[in-house]
């Protein structure tokens, strides 16, 4: 019985195991709340760090250190919001084109073994082509993967990757973005559900605010999740796409 009250999906023990989710972890960086609990959980993560904070260098080696993936959570300017959400090292509309490759380039290098990019907020951004161009030109040039948060409807990130022949993937799940337990487990059971359906699925949760609250949840549905579906990193669904270049 969950110790939150809620109904889990049942499970099927004798189904073969052919599925799998990757979760990533975004915020980490400024020794925000559940960071310690949702890097010490029994399963390998893909830990996305915010560039240029206090954290953001040991968060990023524990994180690698402790089995999980690491990838850079770059920030970039949204449609909506206050621009202090951003924190240093964002990506703007009003940068020229040599302030953003260079803003990327040293955000890269402030996250020890990062592997991938993925935005932080950016709805502005992964909208505007010229830009994502610029950005995801330096994922190739670094060989690195992109991963599409989904904060936007109207992202080019999909198709200016396959033109640039970047690797990429896609957000299709946030865990907490209504930070509440209920609407956590709930989304917890959505994921668990989607595994029917789908052979691979991304879903997002975060440090911060309802940190201690998706490492509680995470922690109590990991071995529910895993009777449906190999828990795994990014970079193992892009070697199952076979999308991931040679490093």
């Amino acid at each position: 019985m969950s110790i939150f009250n809620f109904p889990v999906q049942a499970t099927h023990a004798e189904k073969q195991i052919n599925n799998k989710v990757a979760i990533v972890i975004d915020d980490l960086g400024n020794n925000m709340k559940g960071t310690e609990e949702i890097l010490y959980l029994p399963v390998n993560l893909t830990v996305a760090v915010m560039p240029f904070l206090p954290s953001t260098k040991n968060d990023a080696e524990l994180a690698h250190k402790l089995g999980h993936e690491v990838i850079l959570h770059l920030p970039m300017e949204p449609l909506k919001g206050k621009s202090s959400w951003l924190g240093p090292g964002a990506i703007t509309s009003t940068l020229t084109d040599e302030e953003i490759y260079k803003r990327v380039n040293e955000a890269i290098d402030s996250v020890p073994f990062a592997v991938g990019i993925n935005n932080h907020m950016g709805s502005k951004i992964t909208a505007n082509k010229h830009i994502m161009r610029i950005i995801l030109g330096v994922c190739k040039e670094r060989n690195l993967y992109f991963l599409d948060s989904k904060t936007s409807h109207k992202s080019v990130v999909s198709e200016t990757a396959a033109e640039l022949g970047v690797p990429y993937l896609e957000n299709e799940l946030f865990f907490d973005e209504i930070m509440t337990t209920n609407h956590i487990v709930k989304q917890t059971n959505q994921l668990i559900k989607k595994t029917e359906v789908d052979d691979s699925i991304i879903a997002i949760g975060h440090v911060g605010i309802a940190g201690d609250k998706t490492a509680n949840v995470l922690k109590e549905y990991i071995p529910i999740l895993q009777k449906r579906a190999e828990i795994v990193t990014l970079s193992n669904l892009l070697i199952e796409k076979e999308l991931l270049p040679n490093n």
